[in-house]
């Protein structure tokens, strides 16, 4: 009855349970009941009525040979999301801010949003004249760098009413139906980055951009560069271009990217 015990605070059966899931986490390798009650510090029958709930839910699996319990299917996939939410945009923060070292140019990180690629964070160049990106600010998917590069890797259908509904607002001179901004975002795959002249910040201003890719392959970030046209280099054969994409597949290695 005691495990059941729920308060304002959470469930108490939810904490047990895992820190039975804990104790196996922190083995290291597959344990007998006998050891995980002994780690857990109760008694085997309880443990192993935990045990049933966390092999049912794929948490936990059993050895049918030995009969040592160890981490299930379930686990591999829930740790590998969780490097891929929280540990991500530390990541970034840390790309962005070498790759302003090595470049001296603006740099920025963004996330898909509610309703678009999100800034989440930009670094300033070592000169007096620089791009200020508004840190918060949801971007247009067909004026900048970073919304084309989304709108390229997205899932069409969750990109396909954002892009509709740009159009119909004029957002981008360059566009007026679905196929010709499908014809872009088809080089933009080919090139694996997107470069745009006179984004959504000001006339002038040359936007570089290059997708980071998650465990699943699925984009999950973009690494940005912000210049000024005269003054910048962004070109295909650019340091600036080089470096991003190095930043860039650096990072989508270390989420466990294959691609």
């Amino acid at each position: 009855m005691d495990d059941e015990v729920k308060t304002s605070h959470g469930v108490q059966s939810l904490e047990i349970g895992i820190a039975v899931l804990k104790v196996l986490v922190e083995s290291g390798s597959a344990m007998m009941l006998k050891e995980i009650a002994a780690a857990a510090d109760m008694p085997a029958s309880k443990a192993h009525r935990y045990l049933v709930s966390l092999v049912r839910s794929g948490l936990v699996q059993q050895d049918s040979e030995n009969s040592k319990y160890d981490l299930g299917p379930l686990a591999i996939p829930l740790g590998l999301a969780a490097v891929d939410r929280l540990d991500r945009v530390k990541l970034g923060l840390n790309s962005i801010s070498a790759l302003r070292d090595l470049t001296n140019e603006t740099t920025a990180l963004s996330v898909w949003g509610e309703f678009g690629p999100v800034m989440v964070r930009w670094e300033r160049p070592h000169r007096p004249i620089t791009v200020n990106v508004v840190t918060g600010n949801t971007v247009s998917l067909l004026a900048t760098s970073t919304g084309r590069l989304f709108a390229a890797w997205m899932p069409a259908e969750i990109v396909r009413p954002l892009l509709e509904r740009e159009l119909s607002l004029g957002r981008s001179a360059e566009f007026k139906t679905l196929e010709q901004v499908e014809r872009v975002l088809q080089d933009v795959r080919a090139n694996g980055y997107s470069f745009v002249r006179d984004s959504d910040y000001s006339s002038r201003v040359l936007g570089l951009a290059a997708p980071v890719f998650n465990f699943k392959n699925h984009i999950s970030m973009a690494v940005s560069i912000v210049g000024v046209e005269g003054i910048s280099d962004l070109g295909p054969q650019s340091l600036a271009l080089t470096e991003l994409k190095r930043a860039t597949g650096a990072l989508s290695k270390r989420l466990g990217s294959t691609r």
